[in-house]
């Protein structure tokens, strides 16, 4: 899994940096995120740093702050509005305190594949993701940039799971935001937020039985030494938006604007490679540490779960409508 052991990967970030270590710096942006070593959203970020630095001429430098040093999720997001964070990357539903709809981008059975969901979530295309960005600069201060793929969302139990019945009353992580919960229920499921620096321990703990998230978490975070089974529900594309404080952003000129820009667009697409190559290899390796993978072939119920929860969606988010439409229309 060469793309998942960043050592090779990380050398060639350092001797970017040292090419550039003497460059006069114009700004230097501070970039958090939740993610752990070994995830794609961290190679993403530590390469896309190194590249800015490199594409800029060492005029923009980016520290990188993974695996929650700045915060949780609302602290992250908070700071990017103040300013005191620069930039950060999450799912498009942690700005929903902003504007409420951004969380469509995160809705479960809405797009194709991932190369679909990568089409929907660009800033410079997609019409839905431009009608919800100029609501968040005018309402928040906050610009999405770029987005990241991350590979299908599927479940973890340390049970067999195969419809929504077998979840049903049974306390499950929810990611600490409104569309999650809301999913969770349509899983059948009592929705529990939880931070995902508190995951593992909530698992082993029984705070909750299970979670969801792309295999790529599910290896990085070691969940495998607290679950014993997945289901290959594949409910969400998993899509993070990167996103940055609008008045650090026009502060910027506008040749180091195109130039991150460029920078995230091909990261992008290299993170949907990534996530795309590994799937397969993930599974054997989790399967090696034990646990059970449970597809359609094994009984899961994908249907049963699709119904479920777009019901449930569609009772509790009337506004997504429109925007569904609009990301369905993207080819």
């Amino acid at each position: 899994m060469n793309h998942f052991k960043p050592i090779s990967r990380l050398t060639g970030i350092v001797l970017a940096w040292g090419l550039l270590a003497g460059a006069a710096s114009a700004a230097d942006l501070r970039y958090a995120h939740v993610g752990a070593e070994g995830d794609i959203q961290t190679i993403y970020a530590a390469e896309a740093s190194a590249e800015i630095a490199e594409a800029t001429g060492g005029a923009v430098t980016v520290q990188v702050y993974p695996a929650s040093q700045l915060g949780g999720v609302a602290e992250m997001v908070d700071g990017v509005r103040m300013g005191s964070i620069s930039m950060g990357h999450h799912d498009f539903a942690s700005l929903a305190r902003i504007v409420p709809e951004v969380a469509v981008f995160n809705a479960p059975f809405i797009y194709r594949d991932g190369a679909h969901s990568l089409a929907a979530t660009d800033p410079a295309t997609s019409p839905a993701l431009q009608a919800i960005n100029e609501r968040l600069v005018a309402e928040g201060g906050v610009r999405i940039i770029g987005r990241i793929y991350r590979g299908a969302r599927q479940i973890s139990s340390n049970f067999e799971v195969k419809s929504p019945a077998d979840l049903s009353g049974k306390p499950f992580r929810a990611v600490p935001l409104d569309l999650w919960v809301s999913m969770v229920k349509g899983f059948g499921a009592v929705p529990t937020p939880v931070e995902v620096a508190e995951l593992p321990t909530a698992l082993m703990t029984g705070l909750v039985v299970g979670q969801e998230n792309p295999l790529t978490m599910i290896s990085a975070n070691k969940l495998y030494e607290v679950q014993s089974h997945v289901a290959m529900t594949a409910h969400m594309q998993s899509v993070l938006a990167v996103f940055i404080n609008e008045e650090i952003w026009q502060g910027l000129e506008e040749e180091q604007r195109q130039a991150i820009t460029e920078v995230l667009d091909k990261k992008a697409q290299e993170s949907l490679q990534w996530a795309t190559e590994s799937e397969a290899e993930l599974v054997e390796e989790l399967k090696g540490h034990g646990m059970t993978v449970v597809t359609e072939a094994e009984g899961l119920d994908i249907a049963a779960f699709r119904d479920s929860v777009l019901a449930q969606i569609r009772t509790d988010f009337p506004d997504y409508a429109t925007y569904i439409e609009q990301i369905a229309a993207v080819e």
